[in-house]
Formats: structure tokens, C-alpha cells, sequence
């Protein structure tokens, strides 16, 4: 690449990371300054109070963002993949054999739970926040707010299965527009009450905190609301690499969310009966309308980014082990990235249209957002505290000194948050203990399962011998039976030779195994084994990143020399019917859940992209 070229794709990934990557965070200046001065526990306008609020949020950007994830954070990337499920496979990665890796599991199924539990909020209030500025144009849209709302997020969910490679061009150009908008505002609020440049000074922030008391504790909460989307720095920045991420954030996001919140708090000074919409308040009349669209758009591109991140983390949680197969469908032949969860999407749509309709105003919405993302940062922070041992070498007390910097705010923005418990705050814990439910059951039931299967299973050195000894009838062709204990004798083998009296010429017993890193280059994507009496032992290796693909295996055996043709080969499956027992390990409760989800799980002939066709299922009774 050339050195003029560079520069110039690091400007495009740049553009393309303010979309997708600072949707979320970008858009907070619709509400979040709001709550700090509208609502139930609201304080007045005041200078000390809206000085002592805007410091409190621009450290608060200065010390979460800019230091912790742009600098800390993102050094934890696994082979540049980020996100709480990556600094989970990275840790595990690094372990001692002998490491405790229970509490890193619970660490990271709590915080992908609780970030796709508050997720559900993202689209509900960030739509709805820009829709409300019809209100300032004229009070008699109040009634239309909600149904176009849900008419937007309607149409949105309902886009996905086509995927946005067509729109996402748009994405950054758009939120470009809307950074640029929100600094001009700003400025336009500055020339009014210069002043609150002195927000900078972070003694503001300390005397607002120790005089105003409870009520100064109470709004952290609000304050909090700044932050929201600050996990997608972390997560999508395998699609744009650290230097975009942070070059975007530094040149365009950070000054222009500073400069809009310094102009929404100087406007307040000057009108303090802006408090009900101080955002909207900020533009002049004839400039309502352009800004309510513009906003709208970037609603809708934040909620975008928030439903794709939704999608890539559950892949993840499925390769990981924490859910069962669920449909993936690519929408887009070059990039990766781009795939579309059916299930995801209509859940979150049911949710973010529930929670429009249930809480009807961003206000009431603001009630209830927060204390999952606040929980999930905290978990983040947690990991990354045993990732600098393992994966930087840092000695424990080093790890703990910056883990428990980051904390002791953290656990104040959290304790904030959970005042909003009773007011909506339930529901992304609700949701999020929910989700994390149902990753544990699955996770611990297919360890059962497993173990079941183990248990039972015939050594396959043992099933050799007793082949070589007692030869069967053999047919031509070859047979592929999946499995997932590489030392034992599939289930499906030993049924298909008790049943059917025959072996195929050439038996291939294939394990698609989960690397805890995103990506597999081609040529690691298989190993080989050639074992006696024609017997080949296949493992197929995936990212968790990726999905497995029966083709990608085949093509790569092929080029290792052990053709598979798609007319003469035959797969078998073993499919299992779950009984839950007595037995101890889980609840029986638990036990019925697990086998619900096994159930209606995706069947393997579709997630491995099996040839329909070619495959014999032969089904079996596991007792839990």
C-alpha cells in the first residue's frame, strides 16, 4: 500500500467508524442533559449546578472514554477483535491449565446478557428522543410522537433481512453531518454565555458533587446517559482497526459531544425554561425541522449500529458455547461482518415497540436506561483486570491499581443508576437475568450432555480393533459422522453399524471446533488424522467470528488430499431428545429449559450448511 493510500483509507475507515461505532454515544446530547434538569429528582439551573454537571460529564468522557477504552482498553484485542465475548476468548486464551475460568464465564455471559438486555433500549429512546422534537415546532404533535415512532422502528427491523450494505454507505457521511451540526449548535450556545468554559476546570465538578449531596449523587445517573455507547468502541473496532476508532473520536466526536453540551448548558443559563428540551431549544426556529429529520436519521443509524452489534454478539455467544444454533444468514458477499439473526431481530422489535408504548416519552425511557451498560462497563472492567496478568504480564497489584481506578467511578455511575430501579430501571436487569438464564442453562446443559455422551461412548481405538477383528460389510462411498468428542465413537457410527449391518468404504468422523480467537486463516481450517481401517479423524477449525461452513472444510480436506465428493459422500447426525432426572447439577426446572431450547434449536443439517439431500439423522435419548 502506498503511503498516499493509507492515510486515505484510514480517513475512509475514520468516516465509516462515526457511524456505526459513535451512533449510540453520539446521539445522547437529544436527552441526556435533559434528565440532569427535567424530571422527578431534576436540579435547578443554576451556575454552580450546571457548571458542576457539565465537568461531571466532560471528565466523564476525558477518564471512560478517552482513557480507559481508547488507550486501556482496546490494547485487549484478539488479533484485533474486541468486545466483552473477545476479552472473554482472549483471557481463557492466556489461562494457566489449571486457572479458574468459571468466574471469567460468568463475567462475560453477565455482560453480554445485561448489554443486549439494555440494548432492547437503545432504538426505543433514541428514535423516540428525535421524533419529540416535533413537540417544539408545536405542541398538537404530542399525540402523533408514538405512532411514528413505531412506524420507524417498524420499518427498521423490518430492513434487516436485507441487510444495509446499500444504505451503510451513507451511514458515515450522515453522522458526519450530525457531529458537525451538534458542534455548531454548541457554538451557537457558547456566543450566548462563554463562560461555561470554565466546565473544564474539574473542581467544578468536585464542589458539585460535595455540596449539592444527594441530589448530586442522584443526577450521576443522568450524567451516566453521556456514556451510553461506549462499548461499541470496544467491540466493533476489529471492523475499523484502533487508529480510525481513535482518530474519529479525537478529531470529530469528542469536540463536537463538548461543544454541545457546553452550549446546551450555557442556553440553559441564559433560559433556564429551556430545561424541557434544551437540545431543540439550542437551534433557531426556521432550523427545526431540517434538524428533526437530521436527528431522526442519526436515531435510526445509532439503532443500526446497536441491532448489528445485537446479531454479532450472539454468533459470538453461539460459538462460544452460551447459546443454542440459531439461523445466521449473511447479507452481504464481501463483508464478513454483515450477517442477520431472524429470532434477534424480532425480539428486539417486539421490545423496543413494547417499551415505546409502555413508556410513551424519552424521559420516562431515560428511567430505565443505564444501569445495564453501567453494569456491563464494570464487567469489562472486572476482565480486564485478569487479562493484564495473563495476556500483558502484569504483576497482580499493577492490574488491580488501574482495574480499581476505573471501578471506584464506575461503581458510583452504577449506584446512580440503580435509584432508577423501580422507575424502569427493572427491565433491562429483567431482561438481562433472563438472557443470562438462559446462556448459563445452555451452557451447562450441553456440558451434561456431553459428559453423557462421554460416558457412554465406546473408545474408538476400542471400535477399531473390534473392526479389524470382525470385519463388516463394507459399501462404497464415504460417510461423515459429526461429533464432538474427538477420543470416542460417535453415537451415529455405532447405531448405523447395529442397524444397518454395514460400513462405507472410507469413514470420515468430523468435529467443527470453536478457536478462541475471531478468525482461522484458511490453511490452519483443517487437521487431519488417517487412522486403520479407513478411518479419518477431521477437525474443522472456526472463529468465533465466523460460522461454520461445511464447504470451507471440504474444499480445505481437499486440498490436504482427502477428497469428500458431494455425490458420494453421506452425513450422518446423531440427534438427541433431552430427559431431565432427578439427577443432581441442575434444577429439573432448569433441565425442561434446556431441553426446550435444544428443541427449537437450529438443526445442524442448516447451521453446517450440510447438503439437505445427503443427510441420515438416527436419534437417541440422553438422560440429565
Amino acid at each position: 500500500m502506498s503511503r498516499e493510500s493509507s492515510p486515505r483509507r484510514g480517513l475512509g475507515l475514520a468516516l465509516g467508524a462515526l457511524g456505526i461505532v459513535y451512533g449510540d454515544i453520539g446521539t445522547s446530547p437529544l436527552y441526556a442533559l435533559r434528565e440532569c434538569f427535567h424530571g422527578d429528582h431534576a436540579l435547578s439551573p443554576t451556575r454552580s449546578t450546571v457548571l458542576g454537571v457539565l465537568s461531571a460529564v466532560i471528565w466523564s468522557l476525558i477518564v471512560i472514554v478517552c482513557l480507559k477504552y481508547l488507550i486501556v482498553v482496546m490494547r485487549a484485542n484478539n488479533q484485533g477483535e474486541g468486545g466483552i465475548m473477545a476479552l472473554l476468548a482472549l483471557t481463557l486464551s492466556r489461562l494457566p491449565a489449571n486457572g479458574h475460568r468459571t468466574p471469567l464465564l460468568i463475567l462475560g455471559a453477565c455482560g453480554a446478557a445485561l448489554l443486549l438486555g439494555e440494548g432492547m433500549i437503545t432504538p426505543a429512546i433514541t428514535v423516540l428522543s428525535a421524533v419529540e422534537g416535533l413537540e417544539a415546532i408545536a405542541p398538537a404533535f404530542h399525540p402523533y410522537v408514538v405512532p411514528i415512532t413505531v412506524f420507524i422502528l417498524v420499518a427498521l427491523f423490518a430492513i434487516q433481512r436485507i441487510g444495509t450494505g446499500r444504505v451503510g454507505a451513507w451511514f458515515g457521511p450522515i453522522t458526519l453531518l450530525w457531529f458537525f451540526t451538534l458542534a455548531l449548535l454548541g457554538v451557537r450556545g457558547l456566543l450566548v454565555e462563554p463562560s461555561v468554559l470554565s466546565a473544564f476546570n474539574p473542581m467544578h465538578g468536585v464542589n458539585f458533587l460535595m455540596h449539592q449531596g444527594w441530589g448530586a449523587f442522584v443526577v450521576l445517573g443522568a450524567v451516566f446517559l453521556t456514556l451510553t455507547g461506549v462499548e461499541a468502541l470496544y467491540a466493533d473496532m476489529g471492523h475499523f482497526g484502533v487508529g480510525p476508532i481513535r482518530l474519529a473520536w479525537f478529531a470529530v466526536v469528542f469536540p463536537a459531544l463538548v461543544l454541545n453540551y457546553l452550549g446546551q448548558g450555557a442556553w440553559l443559563l441564559k433560559q433556564p425554561d429551556a430545561v424541557r428540551n434544551p437540545f431543540y431549544n439550542l437551534a433557531p426556529s426556521w432550523a427545526l425541522i431540517p434538524l428533526i429529520i437530521l436527528a431522526t436519521l442519526a436515531a435510526i443509524i445509532a439503532s443500526q449500529a446497536l441491532i448489528s452489534g445485537a446479531f454479532s454478539m450472539v454468533r459470538q455467544a453461539m460459538q462460544l458455547g452460551f447459546l443454542p444454533r440459531m439461523n445466521v444468514q449473511h447479507t452481504s458477499s464481501t463483508e464478513r461482518g454483515q450477517i442477520y439473526v431472524g429470532a434477534v431481530n424480532w425480539i428486539l422489535m417486539i421490545a423496543c415497540i413494547g417499551l415505546v408504548l409502555g413508556f410513551r416519552t424519552s424521559n420516562a425511557l431515560a428511567a430505565a436506561y443505564g444501569i445495564g451498560v453501567s453494569l456491563t462497563i464494570m464487567m469489562t472492567t472486572l476482565l480486564l483486570f485478569f487479562a493484564a496478568q495473563h495476556v500483558w504480564g502484569w504483576p497482580r497489584w499493577r492490574a488491580g491499581l488501574l482495574s480499581g481506578s476505573f471501578l471506584t467511578l464506575e461503581i458510583a455511575f452504577f449506584a446512580a443508576n440503580s435509584l432508577k430501579f423501580e422507575n424502569g430501571g427493572w427491565f433491562p436487569i429483567t431482561m438481562g437475568a433472563l438472557i443470562y438464564l438462559c446462556m448459563a442453562t445452555w451452557f451447562r446443559g450441553r456440558r451434561a450432555v456431553q459428559k453423557e455422551l462421554l460416558n457412554g461412548s465406546l473408545p474408538l481405538g476400542m471400535f477399531l480393533n473390534e473392526v479389524e477383528r470382525h470385519p463388516p460389510a463394507r459399501v462404497a462411498g464415504t460417510a461423515v459422522f459429526l461429533s464432538s468428542n474427538p477420543q470416542g465413537t460417535p453415537g451415529a457410527l455405532l447405531h448405523n453399524l447395529k442397524h444397518n449391518k454395514v460400513l462405507h468404504e472410507r469413514v470420515v468422523i468430523l468435529r467443527f471446533a470453536v478457536a478462541e480467537a475471531p478468525y482461522v486463516e484458511a490453511a490452519d481450517r483443517v487437521q487431519i488424522e488417517g487412522l486403520s481401517q479407513g478411518f479419518f479423524r477431521v477437525t474443522g477449525y472456526f472463529g468465533f467470528m465466523e460460522s461454520p461452513d461445511l464447504d470451507a472444510v471440504r474444499d480445505a480436506c481437499g486440498r490436504e488430499g482427502l477428497e469428500l465428493d458431494v455425490m458420494k459422500t453421506t452425513y450422518f447426525l446423531g440427534r438427541e431428545t433431552i430427559l431431565p432426572t432427578s439427577r443432581p447439577g441442575m434444577a429439573r426446572w432448569r433441565k425442561r429449559l434446556f431441553g426446550f431450547m435444544a428443541r427449537n434449536a437450529q438443526q445442524a443439517t442448516g447451521f453446517f450448511k450440510l447438503p439437505p439431500n445427503r443427510v441420515v439423522e438416527l436419534g437417541m435419548q440422553v438422560e440429565i
